[in-house]
């Protein structure tokens, strides 16, 4: 699902990416596990294809059999809205919208018809325990609730892989196993491939592999 080989990331003099090989299989959760600085987030934005390598011929990323770095910046957003999906530590939901339009977002995008996208994401509301919160807004929900909407809006336009950043950073305790079980149900439910970064160890350990980045490498 996802091949990256000599992954390199500078900024100015920083060297964050040192080289980075990377396989994921379809339907694997990786975990992401590394201290502050080693690169974590870094490379999960370039495998994202938020972020690009550096260097004229340093690196190469196929997602789903695509060789990302040949696409146009128009094919690349195409691309990004309908094979991939991103949960952040912080939900990053449109105060001004409801959940359900918040979870929409990526389908109108996609130029799914109104009624298809509601639907699609009536159906991810509902399998996600939030079929009364439909008409809430952000500021009316709670954390954990907050972060399914966000879950929800990752998951409208089917996609391949989904990358979450810290997803449950900003959860309290029970909120955060819940999630964490959560992305296996999903996984079993609907196929996606996961990779997640996180300081919790108890995500990080119930994933298919455990990465470690050390120095901007992934150690072996």
């Amino acid at each position: 699902m996802i091949r990256a080989n000599n992954i390199h990331k500078n900024y100015g003099n920083l060297h964050v990416l040192k080289g980075v090989d990377l396989f994921i299989k379809e339907g694997e959760i990786i975990s992401i596990v590394g201290a502050s600085g080693a690169g974590k987030t870094t490379l999960l934005q370039i495998l994202g294809t938020l972020d690009h390598v550096s260097g004229a011929n340093n690196g190469s990323l196929h997602i789903n059999d695509t060789d990302v770095n040949e696409l146009s910046q128009k094919q690349l957003s195409k691309f990004r809205n309908e094979q991939l999906g991103f949960i952040f530590q912080f939900h990053q939901l449109l105060p001004e919208f409801t959940a359900l339009e918040n979870v929409c977002i990526p389908a109108f995008i996609k130029k799914t018809s109104k009624a298809d996208a509601e639907k699609r994401a009536k159906e991810l509301l509902n399998f996600l325990g939030l079929s009364h919160r439909y008409n809430h807004k952000p500021s009316q929900l709670s954390g954990g609730e907050q972060q399914r909407v966000a879950v929800a809006r990752a998951l409208i336009n089917n996609p391949k892989v989904i990358f979450a950043d810290e997803p449950s950073g900003n959860l309290d305790s029970e909120a955060a196993e819940n999630l964490h079980k959560l992305f296996f149900k999903l996984r079993d439910e609907f196929g996606q491939t996961f990779v997640i970064v996180t300081h919790n160890q108890e995500l990080a350990n119930m994933a298919d592999r455990k990465l470690v980045m050390v120095d901007g490498k992934i150690l072996s």
